[in-house]
């Protein structure tokens, strides 16, 4: 898994920064909270591991319709 994925490739699979910060945020409570759930130690902080899927495209954002 890559360190730190350039800002301009995790732009590629997520429209804008705020977005972005906002998957990530989102994706890194999820990983938490299923870490302490299950009594899991996690080898990377949530945030990287958030990170990590965004750049691998495991993890993107659907537009949604109004």
């Amino acid at each position: 898994m890559m360190l730190y994925p350039a800002m301009s490739d995790l732009l590629k699979e997520v429209n804008g920064r705020y977005l972005l910060v906002n998957l990530a945020a989102r994706r890194a409570r999820e990983i938490s909270e299923y870490a302490e759930e299950q009594g899991i130690e996690l080898s990377e902080k949530p945030v990287s591991l958030a990170i990590g899927e965004i750049a691998e495209s495991k993890l993107g954002a659907v537009p949604v319709e109004d």
